[in-house]
C-alpha cells in the first residue's frame, strides 16, 4: 500500500535478488586477479551448433568475453547494452563474444535468450565451465577484455548502472567502454578490475555421494516451504526453484542470499509483533544449504522428494472472482530500457449500488515488467475535489495476498471508479501488459466489520543534502471507536532505512507494534498480525521513520539533493499505513441516528467528518489543528485560502466552514 493513497514503486524483484553486496566499484573480490593472464585459444559451438574459435579473430585489436545468463535478470537488462557496444566497436577491431558457462542453461534457452534481446554476436555454451575456469569468471554478466596478445587486460562490470538494490536511468562510470578506448588508444587501462555484478555461475561441481543433506530429502522441502511460492512459472521470481538441475545450477547463489539475509525478504525485527506471513528460515534450514552446496549441490535419491505442491493458476483467491475488471481495453506497451513514469488508469466498474468486497486481488498481466499495482476507490466526492481515493488493494514486491478475517470487508460506494497505478521497470525487451484486479463479494447481512486502510503520514519532508539519518515522525488521528487493527505496511522511497510503528493507548501507554529496522524500497511488504489487535478508542498510532540521503546510500539518486515529498522515487514519503476493522453495529447506530436527526444536524455531521478527514491527514503531531509546517509545498495555495483568520493555523472550526462553504456550493 503505497501512495496517498497511491504512490510509488521503483525497482524489480530481481535487482535485490540477484546482486551482490558491493562495496565500492574499484574494489575487486577476494579470489585471484586474472589480469595479465593469456588466454589460451579454444574452440566452442554457439546455440546454432556453428564452432568459433578465439583464433577465427586473429586480425582483431580485442575481444571481448561476455559471460551470459539466461534467466539472470541483470544479464537480461546488459544484454541490449552489450549488442550497442559491439555494434559501435565493431568497425575500431574489437569483437564481442557471448559465454555461456551455466550448467543449467540449456541450448534451447541461450537461444531464446539472443533472439528476444536481438544479440546479433556469437554467443557461445561453455560445457563444464572450463573458459569460465581459465578467465576466473564468476558471475554474470561479466566482461573480459583481452588485448592483442589475448592477455586479460580487463575485468569486472559493464558500467554502474544496476546494483543491488538501485536502478539508476544512466550509469555514472562506463567502465567497459572505456577500458576499450584507453586499450585502442595505446594508453593504460585506468581502472582495469572491478567488481562483478549480477549472479554467481553456475558451475559444474563433483557432489559428495556421502553428504547427509541432499536436494531430494531436505533442500526440495525447505524450498517449497519458504521459496517455490514466488519461484514457480508465472510468479515474480525470475527462475523456478522446482527441479534439481535448476536448483543446482542455482545452488551458490541460495547460499549467498540466504547468508546475507535477502532471501527469503522478511525485514521486520522478530523482537516486535507476531506476524501471519513471517518469511524466516530456521538456524537449522541454513546450515543445511550452506551444508548442501559445500558437498556440491547432491542430487540424492529422487525416491526421496517431497510430493510436488499445488498452486491456484492466476490467483490466489480461494476461489475465482465475482468480477474481474482490465485496468484499459488495450495492452499498455513498455519500453525494453529507460524509467517509465507511473502510469494511471481509471475505470468504471459501473455499480449502482455499493458493494462489500470480501477479498481482492490485483493480477499483474505481465510479471516481467510490472512492479507493482495500487488501486484506489475514487467517490464523485473525491472526483470533484479531485481527491486520491481510498487504498483498495495492491500488487507489490514481497505482498503475498491475504483474504480479509470472515465477517469482515471493504466498501465500495456506488458510482465510484477505480484507479490504478501502475508502476513498469524494463527487462531489457519491448513488452506489453494489462492488469487487472479480481473482486469477491459478501453480503452485508454477514458483516460485522468494515475494513479501512487509514495512515499515519508526515509530508512536511525536508532532507538536507548528504544527510545520513534524517528523522521523521507522524502520528494518527485517536480512534473515533474501538476498533481491531490487523496490518501494517509502512511507505518510503530510496532513501528510507528505518521505519517503526508505536500504538499510543489513551491512557498513555505506548507499545511498539512493529519495527523495520533496515527498509528496503524493492519489498513493500504488508505485516499482518497473526491475531487482531483491539484498539481502544481514542488510541493513536504514532510513527517513526530514518532516510538516508548519503553517498553511503548505493540506491540513493543523488546525494546532493534536498528532497522533499513527492509521488516519484527520486522524491520522498512518509507514511505508515495500517489497516482497522471497525464494528459495523457502531457504525450503523452512528448512521440511524443522523437519519433521525433534522436535515441541517446531518450535514453539520458530514462537515465535521469531512473536518476530521483532513485533519487525520494533515494534523501530523495530533495537536487538533495543522499549521503551515504541517502542509507540502503544493498545498500552501490551499492552506492560505482554509486560514480564514490568516494566523498561520487551520482549525477544526475552520476545517468544518470551509466543507459547509463547499457543500452549499455544491447545492448551488
Amino acid at each position: 500500500m503505497h501512495g496517498r493513497p497511491i504512490a510509488s514503486g521503483f525497482l524489480a524483484f530481481f535487482c535485490v535478488l540477484v546482486a551482490p553486496l558491493a562495496s565500492s566499484a574499484d574494489e575487486t573480490d577476494a579470489s585471484p586477479s586474472p589480469l595479465g593472464r593469456k588466454v589460451e585459444s579454444f574452440t566452442l559451438k554457439d546455440f546454432r551448433g556453428k564452432e568459433h574459435s578465439l583464433a577465427d579473430f586473429a586480425d582483431k585489436q580485442a575481444v571481448v568475453l561476455a559471460f551470459l545468463g539466461t534467466e539472470c535478470p541483470l544479464a537480461k537488462l546488459y544484454s541490449p547494452r552489450l549488442e550497442q557496444l559491439a555494434n559501435e566497436y565493431e568497425e575500431k577491431g574489437v569483437a564481442f563474444l557471448g559465454v555461456n558457462s551455466n550448467r543449467q542453461d540449456s541450448i534451447t534457452k541461450i537461444a531464446a535468450h539472443a533472439r528476444v534481446h536481438g544479440l546479433s554476436f556469437p554467443v557461445l555454451k561453455d560445457l563444464g565451465n572450463k573458459l569460465a575456469d581459465a578467465c576466473g569468471a564468476e558471475r554474470t554478466p561479466e566482461v573480459f577484455v583481452l588485448d592483442a596478445d589475448r592477455k586479460i587486460v580487463y575485468r569486472g562490470r559493464i558500467d554502474d548502472r544496476y546494483g543491488i538494490g538501485y536502478a539508476r536511468n544512466e550509469p555514472t562510470r562506463q567502465d567497459l567502454k572505456r577500458a576499450l578506448d584507453q586499450l585502442l588508444a595505446g594508453e593504460k587501462i585506468e581502472v582495469a578490475e572491478t567488481e562483478g555484478v549480477g549472479c554467481i555461475i553456475g558451475r559444474v561441481r563433483e557432489a559428495d555421494a556421502n553428504s547427509a543433506v541432499t536436494f531430494s530429502n531436505q533442500i526440495a522441502r525447505i524450498l517449497q516451504r519458504n521459496c517455490v511460492e514466488c519461484h514457480r512459472a508465472g510468479e515474480i521470481a525470475p527462475f523456478e526453484l522446482i527441479a534439481y538441475e535448476e536448483v543446482a545450477g542455482w545452488a551458490e547463489m541460495i547460499a549467498e542470499v540466504v547468508d546475507e539475509g535477502r532471501m527469503p525478504p522478511w525485514h521486520a525485527s522478530p523482537e516486535y509483533g507476531h506476524f501471519a506471513n513471517v518469511r524466516r528460515l530456521s538456524d537449522e534450514e541454513k546450515r543445511q544449504i550452506r551444508e548442501w552446496v559445500a558437498a556440491g549441490a547432491p542430487q540424492g535419491d529422487p525416491a526421496d522428494l517431497p510430493a510436488p505442491l499445488e498452486f491456484v493458476t492466476g490467483w490466489q483467491l480461494s476461489r475465482a472472482p465475482d468480477l474481474i475488471l482490465p485496468m484499459s481495453e488495450k495492452p499498455h506497451q513498455v519500453p525494453a530500457e529507460g524509467t517509465v513514469r507511473y502510469q494511471y488508469f481509471t475505470i468504471d466498474p459501473g455499480f449502482t449500488e455499493d458493494k462489500w468486497i470480501a477479498a481482492a486481488e490485483v493480477q499483474p498481466g505481465n510479471r516481467g515488467v510490472v512492479h507493482h499495482v495500487l488501486v484506489a476507490v475514487r467517490t464523485s466526492r473525491e472526483e470533484r475535489a479531485r481527491g486520491p481515493g481510498e487504498f483498495l488493494t495492491a500488487y507489490v514486491p514481497g505482498l503475498r495476498f491475504g483474504e480479509y478475517p470472515a465477517g469482515m470487508a471493504k466498501r465500495i460506494p456506488a458510482g465510484s471508479k477505480l484507479v490504478f497505478q501502475v508502476h513498469y521497470t524494463p527487462n531489457g525487451s519491448p513488452q506489453e501488459d494489462v492488469s487487472r484486479v479480481g473482486l469477491i463479494f459478501a453480503d452485508e447481512k454477514d458483516l460485522t466489520h468494515r475494513i479501512v486502510t487509514t495512515l499515519a503520514v508526515q509530508p512536511r519532508l525536508d532532507i538536507p543534502p548528504g544527510e545520513a539519518d534524517y528523522k521523521a515522525e507522524a502520528t494518527s488521528q485517536a480512534a473515533r471507536t474501538e476498533a481491531l487493527l490487523l496490518g501494517m505496511s509502512p511507505h518510503m522511497h530510496l532513501r528510507g532505512k528505518s521505519f517503526q510503528y508505536e500504538a499510543v493507548y489513551p491512557d498513555r501507554r505506548r507499545e511498539v507494534l512493529l519495527d523495520v529496522p533496515a527498509y528496503d524500497f524493492n519489498w513493500q511488504t504488508s505485516y499482518r498480525l497473526a491475531e487482531p489487535l483491539k484498539l481502544p478508542a481514542g488510541t493513536r498510532m504514532h510513527c517513526v521513520a530514518h532516510f538516508d540521503n548519503s553517498a553511503d546510500n548505493l540506491a540513493n539518486p543523488d546525494p546532493t539533493q534536498r528532497v522533499r515529498w513527492g509521488d516519484q522515487t527520486w522524491e520522498e514519503m512518509m507514511i505508515g499505513y495500517f489497516d482497522i476493522a471497525i464494528p459495523l453495529e457502531a457504525e450503523r447506530a452512528a448512521e440511524a441516528a443522523r437519519k433521525a436527526e433534522d436535515p441541517a444536524a446531518a450535514a453539520r455531521q458530514a462537515d465535521e467528518a469531512q473536518a476530521e478527514r483532513l485533519l487525520t491527514a494533515f494534523d501530523t503531531n495530533g495537536d487538533g489543528k495543522i499549521t503551515r509546517d504541517e502542509t507540502p509545498e503544493a498545498a500552501t495555495a490551499l492552506f492560505d485560502r482554509l486560514d480564514r483568520d490568516g494566523d498561520g493555523v487551520i482549525t477544526r472550526d475552520e476545517l468544518i466552514e470551509a466543507a459547509r462553504t463547499a457543500r452549499e456550493r455544491r447545492r448551488e
